[in-house]
Order: C-alpha cells, then sequence, then structure tokens
C-alpha cells in the first residue's frame, strides 16, 4: 500500500469516527433552577408543526434538580424546540436549540 493510499484510509476512518459521534451525541442536561416542578417536557425539532411525547413520562422534573435527556430522534436534526409544563400551569417555550452543541440548558425564575 503507498503512503498515500494509507493516508486516504486513515482520513476516511477518522471521518466516520466524527460523523457517528456527531450522530450520537444529542444528550442535554435540563436544569430546572425554578421554584417549581416541571411537569412535562416536550422537545420536538425546529420544523415540526406539533410537538412531540413528553419525554419525561409519568415522571416529573423537581424544582432545583436536573435530568439528562437524549434528544436524539433518528432524524438527524439538531435544532429543536423545547416546551416545559410547569406544576402551576404556566408553560414555556424555547426554541432554536442546537442540541448537538448544548451540554446543559437552564429553566431560572
Amino acid at each position: 500500500m503507498t503512503r498515500f493510499s494509507a493516508a486516504l484510509l486513515a482520513l476516511a476512518i477518522s471521518a466516520l469516527g466524527v460523523g457517528d459521534a456527531f450522530a450520537i451525541d444529542r444528550r442535554v442536561r435540563i436544569n430546572n433552577y425554578t421554584s417549581y416542578d416541571i411537569v412535562e417536557f416536550y422537545a420536538s425539532n425546529k420544523g415540526s408543526r406539533s410537538w412531540e411525547e413528553d419525554i419525561l413520562g409519568r415522571n416529573i422534573l423537581p424544582a432545583g434538580n436536573s435530568v439528562v435527556i437524549n434528544i436524539d430522534d433518528g432524524s438527524g436534526y439538531c435544532k429543536y424546540d423545547f416546551l416545559a409544563v410547569f406544576e402551576d400551569g404556566e408553560e414555556l417555550v424555547k426554541y432554536n436549540n442546537n442540541v448537538c452543541e448544548l451540554a446543559q440548558f437552564n429553566y431560572t425564575d
């Protein structure tokens, strides 16, 4: 194998590794720094016209706590809108969150 062929092979292998890392790393720590529990949490890709299922399901995110959520829906999208529903009924929508770059997202009073 020539040096050129070996270099191309190494480049192809490293490119595959980088692509895989981006494809699976859509985990975001949601921090609830408010005084109210989050009783529902939704994340839908920016182009969606409706919210997906409640990610918390039967669980809640108590005030002062956090949870790591894998926002990967298999679409390959990075930009998502978030909807948090609080125990007092207030809804807070945050648009255009890049989950491929975000490590944490904070809800605050």
